[in-house]
């Protein structure tokens, strides 16, 4: 697997990370654990040194298993997590909480959920209106100065956020979510990145599955599965944005390979400092996933795919109105 440095963070970390969401939560039933253990290494196994996860997913279940699972060769990967949020006894997310006192409570049980003593890299998950980034940066600071924590992130955070940030602590990179059918980040937030040496991370890469032409028009989705309430993922919509989907399989059929791997493969042909996550918990798509950092896509191919989707008008929106409120800030 090729490498890429996150920006000028001195982060190296393989060209495609795994987005270890999905196994835990977010897309229907959990995984069995041993086969999502399992799964984790042979990501390890085929090169991959870069792994994601989250104090949400799950709560907690995925920085366990992601610990359980990389406790043999911890000091050969870079784990990414995220804070930011409040849980009730049941485990419900009740509102946002990025406060210093609760970064650095939430750092020390994630180290215990993680097998390590410390975290490569840390995400503020989604920006806090009530608390000023500038604590959070100066809070993660102070973490990289006990040594607790190596690297700061950014996730789903807007221009404004990432350069007030920055001059507190620098930020190593920004995860968002970036694709064929969600191209917002390259109005500000690419060439913000770009100016200040910061790496990108783009999830959902393959738009939640929809690039991959395997979700069918009339899809019905587990209770457990974020995209029922997902105003993109409707029967109406899905519809009128298969038009993307065809074309992407024409592209990828006259290149002899995958949607799933065009999709990939345009990513990383945007800029060289961005890595980004899909997540599976398949491993024929995890070995379909990583073979799109062998697929090169010249100048042409770029050229094709954009006069393809300047063709295509993508509907609805990526978010319900309550989520969408949380990014961008």
């Amino acid at each position: 697997m090729k490498k890429r440095e996150l920006g000028n963070s001195g982060l190296v970390v393989s060209a495609l990370g795994f987005g270890c969401m999905g196994l835990s939560y977010g897309y229907g039933p959990a995984t069995e654990k041993t086969q999502a253990v399992s799964l984790i290494r042979a990501a390890y196994e085929r090169g991959v040194t870069f792994f994601d996860t989250a104090e949400a997913y799950g709560p907690y279940a995925n920085e366990e298993l992601v610990g359980e699972a990389l406790e043999p060769f911890r000091d050969e990967v870079v784990i990414a997590t995220k804070f930011g949020f409040h849980f009730d006894a049941e485990g419900k997310q009740a509102g946002m909480n990025s406060k210093p006192d609760h970064i650095r409570e939430y750092v020390d049980a994630a180290l215990k959920r993680l097998r390590t003593d410390v975290v490569d890299l840390l995400y503020q998950h989604r920006v806090d209106p009530e608390v000023p980034i500038e604590e959070v940066a100066g809070a993660v600071k102070e973490l990289i100065a006990k040594g607790k924590v190596k690297h700061f992130g950014l996730s789903e955070a807007g221009a404004q956020t990432i350069r007030k940030a920055h001059p507190v602590q620098r930020v190593a990179a920004v995860e968002s979510e970036y694709s064929l059918w969600w191209r917002e980040p390259e109005k500000e937030i690419l060439p913000t990145l770009e100016e200040l040496g910061i790496g990108f991370v783009p999830f959902s890469p393959l738009g939640k599955g929809f690039l991959t032409g395997a979700i069918q028009q009339d899809q019905k989705f587990d209770d457990k599965d974020f995209r029922k309430i997902v105003p993109r993922f409707n029967e109406e919509n899905m519809k009128a944005n298969q038009g993307l989907v065809d074309a992407v399989g024409h592209l990828a059929d006259a290149k002899g390979v995958t949607r799933a791997q065009i999709a990939l493969a345009w990513l990383l042909a945007q800029r060289p400092w961005i890595v980004p996550i899909p997540g599976t918990t398949k491993l024929h798509r995890l070995e379909e996933n990583l073979g799109a950092a062998e697929v090169e896509l010249n100048t042409q191919d770029l050229q094709e795919i954009e006069e393809a989707l300047s063709k295509i008008e993508v509907v609805g929106d990526r978010y319900p109105a309550h989520l969408q409120a949380r990014v961008g800030r």
